[in-house]
């Protein structure tokens, strides 16, 4: 069993905070999920064969601590200004001659637009590159998600290709674009770009 022993971590970058999802995370989790169904639906991981009954939060949480204490998987709370506004997942690390991982998440529909996810999303990137040593990060988004594919565009990710059928989304088999970043394309990291990009108001180089 590999142990990742960067976790636990708590990542930062001004009003917007990455860490370890809890259990009394439950109650501003299932309040947001609530609020943002009918924005988050279309996006959300579905089973084919429904056979097994609804996972409860806590049951995700212990489930995700699990995973985290294997070295597999980083469940992260999305935090602005010490409040819960979304999830931020880096799941399936794999070592030898892969070194790599892959990124999901959501965030409440309210705070969406403010740079909060691209902060969150580029903190974790450079923690699996720069602190983890990870070589690559994927990031699978629907064609039809363009608030998501925001994301990745404005932090520069290089989008490699369709992966037909990928996952099961909302129901059904759905096509998933892959972006990507390697560690060589970000020497210094993503954030040191991102806040340069905020700052000009330009988009990141992948971007231009």
């Amino acid at each position: 069993m590999t142990i990742n022993k960067t976790w636990p971590v708590r990542l930062v970058e001004g009003p917007v905070a990455l860490r370890p999802l809890r259990m009394r995370d439950g109650q501003p989790w299932h309040e947001l999920r609530r609020a943002n169904h009918a924005w988050l639906a279309p996006w959300e991981a579905s089973r084919p064969v429904d056979e097994a009954p609804e996972m409860t939060f806590a049951h995700m949480v212990r489930r995700l601590r699990a995973e985290a204490r294997a070295g597999r998987t980083m469940p992260f709370a999305v935090t602005y200004a010490g409040n819960f506004v979304g999830q931020l997942t880096v799941s399936g690390i794999t070592w030898g001659s892969l070194c790599a991982a892959h990124i999901g998440y959501w965030i409440d529909k309210g705070h969406a637009g403010r740079g909060i996810m691209p902060t969150a999303v580029a903190l974790a990137t450079d923690h699996c590159l720069l602190t983890m040593g990870l070589h690559r990060i994927e990031i699978c988004i629907r064609p039809e998600n363009a608030n998501s594919r925001r994301v990745v565009e404005k932090l520069g990710f290089r989008e490699e290709g369709l992966r037909p059928a990928y996952l099961h989304i909302d129901g059904a088999w759905r096509d998933h674009l892959v972006f990507v970043v390697t560690a060589e394309e970000v020497p210094g990291g993503l954030l040191p770009r991102w806040r340069a990009s905020m700052v000009s108001g330009r988009p990141s180089p992948r971007e231009q």
